[in-house]
């Protein structure tokens, strides 16, 4: 059973339930807001507080992980997260149902981190690239199918059914883990917490954390908020709201594609491109609501450029790890997870102060700032890449 097809069925099945895990509020946003009598702003502020949480507890429990056997602390993580899921689907209230999100953000980040170190692992050097890009497709697959089948659940049976669905497929994909993937692997050797952050002195990382965090940034203005702007920016009735997720999810999944080939090849070269078409899509946004169609237009583009960083990003953390920072594997490894999220959280707060106090049209323009200031970022990254040589 120990091959490299199952062993990477299994690292991108991890990736798609922690991705519908974490991305089905967005398509049951109206759902979770009318059980609980909230706004859509509490609700959407619950992307935010996962965001944050995640973001802080990533890093500390990356260091933490040392020299213990990566099996056994994924398995534990997945105990917690199947745990937090269940108690998401018998939550009773908005606090539990926040304290429920808070327990699954703070695996969450370590989970991916794994995987992905798994990946590296397992691939041979040719496939490196192709099984990291697919593990964080994982993430598009729940957005092409777990979404819109939760969102289609959540609508025909209620919301809660949605998440034991989830727990249901987590216990089985964690007994294909314990089958299936190596026992007894480690990181390297390291001296201590603070020899690992040494990753965090060199300019290229404090240059390249930025840019997932504007990237999406820029992105979870608009996502968060991707219902109510269907239906009630562009007038589009309910019942297109799940096959709409489900062609969003596709755009989503060729992003994450597309970005294991970008990443083969100078990625964050050809990024400076793919950040000026998503500034002028977010921009555009903002000025075709009176023009439904051109919206979704607008919208589908925010989905097939929204990934096209991650493998790019993911492939220079580790080489700068592997050839100047060893001991700091399973950092390296979680940084674009934990900074997409820094981005989700600044992003979907921005977006909840937009809509409060100016409304959905204006959303696409302060997603676009963010687009804009990351390319600008790009650019001073790739000049210092290549001051340095490593381009």
């Amino acid at each position: 059973m120990k091959t490299f097809k199952v062993q990477s069925f299994i690292l991108i099945s991890i990736g798609f339930i922690l991705g519908m895990s974490e991305f089905i509020i967005v398509g049951i946003i109206n759902d979770l807001a009318s059980s609980f009598h909230v706004g859509i702003s509490a609700i959407g502020f619950l992307v935010t507080l996962f965001a944050i949480v995640y973001a802080i507890t990533t890093p500390v429990l990356s260091m933490l992980v040392g020299k213990h056997r990566l099996s056994r602390v994924m398995l534990g993580l997945l105990i917690v997260f199947i745990t937090s899921n269940v108690l998401t689907a018998v939550a009773t209230s908005y606090f539990l149902l926040a304290v429920s999100r808070i327990l699954n953000a703070v695996v969450a980040g370590i989970m991916v981190s794994i995987a992905i170190t798994f990946a590296a692992v397992i691939a041979p050097p040719q496939k490196r690239a192709w099984l990291i890009s697919w593990v964080f497709s994982g993430y598009s697959i729940a957005s092409v199918f777990g979404v819109p089948i939760g969102t289609w659940i959540s609508d025909q049976v209620g919301w809660r059914v949605a998440f034991w669905l989830i727990v249901a497929i987590s216990v089985v994909i964690a007994f294909m883990f314990m089958l299936s993937l190596p026992s007894d692997l480690t990181q390297g050797a390291t001296t201590g917490l603070l020899d690992q952050l040494q990753l965090f002195k060199d300019k290229r990382i404090l240059l390249g954390i930025l840019l997932p965090v504007l990237n999406l940034g820029g992105v979870y203005v608009v996502y968060t908020y991707l219902r109510p702007i269907v239906t009630g920016g562009l007038h589009f009735p309910n019942a297109f709201v799940t096959p709409f997720l489900f062609i969003f999810g596709l755009a989503s999944l060729f992003s994450n594609q597309f970005s294991g080939r970008l990443a083969n090849g100078n990625g964050l070269k050809s990024m400076e491109r793919v950040f000026i078409i998503q500034a002028i899509t977010l921009i555009a946004l903002s000025f075709v609501f009176a023009m439904p169609w051109l919206g979704l237009v607008c919208l589908f583009c925010l989905g097939m450029t929204m990934y096209l960083l991650n493998s790019p990003m993911q492939m220079f953390y580790l080489a700068v790890a592997e050839q100047d920072y060893p001991q700091s594997m399973v950092l390296a490894s979680s940084l674009i997870s934990i900074f997409n999220n820094v981005g989700i959280a600044v992003g979907s707060a921005a977006g909840g102060g937009i809509v409060t106090h100016f409304g959905l049209n204006w959303l696409g323009l302060g997603g676009g700032i963010f687009t804009v200031v990351a390319l600008m970022t790009l650019l001073l990254l790739n000049r210092v890449r290549r001051q340095m040589g490593t381009e």
